[in-house]
C-alpha cells in the first residue's frame, strides 16, 4: 500500500520509529544500525523508545563515530494523558503523563516536531479523532502537532486506516509512515518519502507538507511471535537489574549500547563495557 507518486524513487526514505532493547523492542542499537546499513534504502532513522531518549543518543552518536552512511534522529515516544505522541529532533528527555497539549508544547520548546502515533485504534495509549480535533482548534499554534502518522503497520490498525489518512488531508497535517519496529526484520516496514536525503530535508518536508506515506500491513497473527520474545526479554531484565543489585556489581539490563550495562548507563565510544 502507498501513497507514492512517480517520483518517489529519488526522494529520500525515512523510519522514524523504531523501538530498541531500551525499551521494549527486543534489538540493541548496534543490531539495529548495522541492520539499516545493511538495508542501505533508509537515509533517515529514528530511535523511539518508550519514555526515554537514552538509546537514541548513544544511536546519533554511534552512526557518527562509525560513519554510517545514513543519519540518526533522537526522538521519544512519550506517553501522555491523551496517548502516544512522537517527539522527533529532541535535545532532551520528554516528561511522560501529562496533557496531550503541554506534551507537544514541550516538544515546540526544544525545537522539535510533534507527531501523535498510531492515532483512532481504540486502545488507550491511541489518540482519539476528538483529542485530536481539540489539538487543532487550539488557537496557541505551539500545542498543534506538526503531522500525523499515517500508516502504521499493526495488524490492529489497518481498520482505521483510511480514516486517519482522510483525517491528514482533511485538516492539512502532513502524513508520515514508520514502522513501529520492535525487531529487526520489521524496520523498514512502514517509511516517510520526502524530497532530498538527509535530516533536515526531511524536516523542511514535514513542515512543507511535501512527505509520502508507505509501507505494507503485517499478515494477520504475524506479530504474536514477537509479544512472547518481549516477555521473555523481559524476564531476562528483572533478572539482571535484581543480579546487579544484589551483587553490587554496578550493572543491570543491557540497554542496548556500549556502556549501556553499567549503572548508571553511560554511552561509551570505545565499546568498552563495565566489569563486574
Amino acid at each position: 500500500m502507498s501513497a507514492a507518486d512517480d517520483t518517489a524513487s529519488r526522494h529520500g526514505r525515512a523510519d522514524l520509529h523504531i523501538h530498541t532493547a531500551a525499551s521494549d523492542g527486543t534489538a540493541p542499537v548496534t543490531a539495529i544500525l548495522e541492520r539499516v546499513a545493511a538495508r542501505g534504502d533508509l537515509d533517515v532513522i529514528a530511535i523511539a523508545d518508550h519514555d526515554r531518549i537514552d538509546a537514541a543518543l548513544a544511536a546519533r552518536a554511534m552512526a557518527h563515530d562509525r560513519a554510517y552512511p545514513f543519519e540518526v534522529v533522537v526522538g521519544e515516544e512519550v506517553s501522555t494523558r491523551g496517548g502516544h505522541l512522537l517527539g522527533l529532533f529532541l535535545t532532551g528527555p520528554l516528561k511522560p503523563w501529562r496533557s496531550m497539549r503541554a506534551t507537544i508544547a514541550e516538544v515546540h520548546a526544544q525545537g522539535g516536531v510533534a507527531v501523535p502515533a498510531h492515532p483512532f485504534i481504540p486502545y488507550p495509549l491511541c489518540v482519539s479523532r476528538r483529542t485530536l480535533l481539540r489539538l487543532l482548534a487550539d488557537p496557541d499554534p505551539a500545542t498543534r502537532p506538526d503531522a500525523l502518522e499515517v500508516f502504521n503497520p499493526t495488524t490492529i490498525g489497518r481498520r482505521w486506516h483510511p480514516a486517519v489518512v482522510a483525517f491528514a488531508a482533511e485538516h492539512g497535517l502532513p502524513g508520515i509512515g514508520d514502522s513501529d519496529a520492535h525487531e529487526l526484520d520489521q524496520i523498514g516496514q512502514g517509511w516517510t518519502g520526502f524530497p532530498g536525503r538527509s535530516a533536515d530535508d526531511l524536516r523542511r518536508a514535514i513542515a512543507a507538507g511535501t512527505t509520502t506515506w508507505h509501507g505494507d500491513f503485517y499478515p494477520r497473527f504475524a506479530q504474536v511471535g514477537m509479544v512472547g520474545r518481549q516477555y521473555r526479554k523481559k524476564a531476562r531484565d528483572l533478572s539482571a537489574d535484581l543480579g546487579g543489585r544484589l551483587l553490587r556489581r554496578g550493572t543491570g539490563r543491557d540497554l542496548g549500547y556500549p556502556g549501556g550495562r553499567q549503572r548508571p548507563a553511560s554511552y561509551r565510544a570505545d565499546g568498552e563495557e563495565a566489569r563486574p
